[in-house]
């Protein structure tokens, strides 16, 4: 309930600081891609700015006006330099959901306890613990429940599904039938 002055405060803050690290992913990853490649890529910038929303989500009512910035900025700056890693690692991520949520996710966990640290439960230590533990039960569990789900139905397409487009597959018509095959 926003009943009280005091409950106010802490939902206009926390729209406040939501805003703000979101709209600070999006402009420093504006300024990196020109400075990198001399264009905007739009897609880049309004994963930046999810970055940034994802970075602060973790505590957006603990931070004064400063933080969000520097956290947002962070967020965004850490999608341009996932997305390139995630690719090296040929790790299949069309939309840049790993380098949006699983980088910023860590990193807005991170930063609660490097911003917003009280010295008692709120420390680095803690929210590095919560990373690890966490992160490691989400790990196992997918690795189970991929494993047993690998073994009732195939996961991965084969390879004539994947050269005949899993749209034909899977619907019956091509997506994008105006595309001329490369081979």
């Amino acid at each position: 309930s926003i009943a009280s002055k005091e409950s106010a405060n802490a939902v206009a803050l926390t729209i406040m600081n939501t805003n703000t690290a979101g709209l600070a992913g999006a402009i420093i990853v504006g300024i990196l891609m020109y400075l990198r490649y001399k264009k905007l890529d739009i897609t880049m910038i309004l994963n930046g700015a999810l970055g940034g929303l994802v970075a602060i989500t973790a505590g957006p009512d603990l931070y004064t006006i400063y933080e969000p910035i520097l956290i947002g900025a962070i967020g965004g700056a850490l999608v341009v330099f996932a997305v390139p890693f995630f690719d090296k690692l040929r790790i299949d991520d069309p939309v840049g959901a790993l380098s949006v949520h699983l980088v910023n996710g860590i990193w807005g966990t991170l930063a609660v306890g490097i911003f917003a640290a009280n010295g008692e439960d709120i420390t680095f230590l803690n929210q590095l613990k919560g990373v690890v533990v966490v992160g490691g039960f989400a790990f196992m569990t997918s690795i189970i429940l991929l494993f047993v789900i690998n073994k009732m139905f195939a996961l991965r397409a084969s390879k004539d599904e994947e050269m005949q487009g899993l749209d034909v597959q899977e619907c019956g018509l091509e997506a994008y039938p105006e595309f001329k095959r490369a081979f």
